[in-house]
């Protein structure tokens, strides 16, 4: 196991080195002036003024293959979101593959937090089948990609179909996704709470809700490492000079992952912080915009 997550480590940091000099590493005020195109479509699936998504549809006839992003930033609306993840989803337009860039309410947005911010993710998600027909969006070909604390939720729409039948965010038939993509992600609540705690100044009651008799255990249906085996493929893609979310964290998620069955990798993106790799102009987007596609078939 260990051989194997040394030979992808490896692979990546002689892809990052092609080509020349790394370029220095992103800042978090890089990565807030970062923008894209308009999306193609904007879709309320609630009232609250989050609780929207939106498609960026490549051009041609499709079917089109799709990446369902979901943005970070501490789970709170003070560092943007879905404006940044904007510059990626128009460069993987371009390239073939729509998008569904989701916003959610965060913690500090009413009705945001547990369980709102998990009901919005769902159903943004769900929202899918009902557009596909529409705009040739293939479903059998998606991938989920998401960001820091967009990583978390990410991986966790992606395990919803362990989610215990008593949590209040269960859902029947929910959108099956082979593989998720996370970028910088911090998605094992209960291991790494001191580190989201010192990285984003985030209490577990803000995003996983209070033990009670009916929830004694608030990890249960939040953290996706508690949703193992998920038969699904992650793949743990962390910036070298990431502090925020250091490789330690995709690794040890890896090796959990890999323990209970489902198949799991690591990669390093070489000279990169915790914003490189969401940026269409950052030398990392090679080496993540490569996943997406061989994700999605492309």
């Amino acid at each position: 196991m260990l051989k194997k997550m040394r030979r992808t480590l490896l692979a990546a940091a002689v892809a990052g080195g092609v080509g020349g000099a790394v370029a220095a590493p992103m800042t978090l005020q890089d990565y807030l002036a970062l923008s894209g195109p308009a999306p193609t479509l904007h879709v309320a699936y609630g009232a609250a003024p989050s609780q929207f998504a939106e498609l960026f549809q490549p051009a041609g006839a499709g079917p089109f293959p799709v990446a369902v992003i979901i943005h970070g930033g501490c789970w709170t609306k003070e560092f943007g979101g879905i404006t940044q993840m904007r510059n990626m989803a128009g460069d993987l337009a371009r390239q073939g593959i729509a998008v569904w860039n989701v916003e959610y309410r965060r913690y500090d947005e009413e009705g945001g937090g547990y369980p709102g911010m998990y009901q919005d993710v769902a159903n943004a998600m769900d929202r899918l089948r009902g557009l596909a027909p529409a705009h040739a969006l293939d479903l059998r070909r998606i991938v989920l990609v998401g960001h820091s604390a967009g990583g978390h939720l990410a991986q966790w729409a992606a395990s919803r179909a362990k989610l215990p039948r008593s949590s209040p965010l269960y859902m029947a038939d929910p959108l099956p996704v082979p593989v998720v993509i996370a970028l910088g992600s911090l998605a094992d609540l209960r291991n790494e709470r001191e580190l989201i705690k010192s990285s984003c100044d985030r209490d577990m009651a803000q995003l996983a809700g209070v033990a009670s008799a009916e929830r004694p255990d608030i990890y249960s249906d939040t953290s996706p490492a508690e949703l193992l085996p998920a038969g699904v493929r992650t793949v743990l893609i962390h910036g070298e000079h990431d502090h925020i979310s250091p490789t330690r964290v995709g690794q040890d998620y890896a090796r959990r992952a890999q323990a209970a069955g489902d198949a799991a990798e690591v990669i390093v993106l070489p000279g990169a912080s915790h914003y490189d790799e969401v940026a269409a102009s950052s030398p990392s987007w090679r080496i993540v915009s490569a996943r997406i596609r061989h994700a999605v078939g492309l």
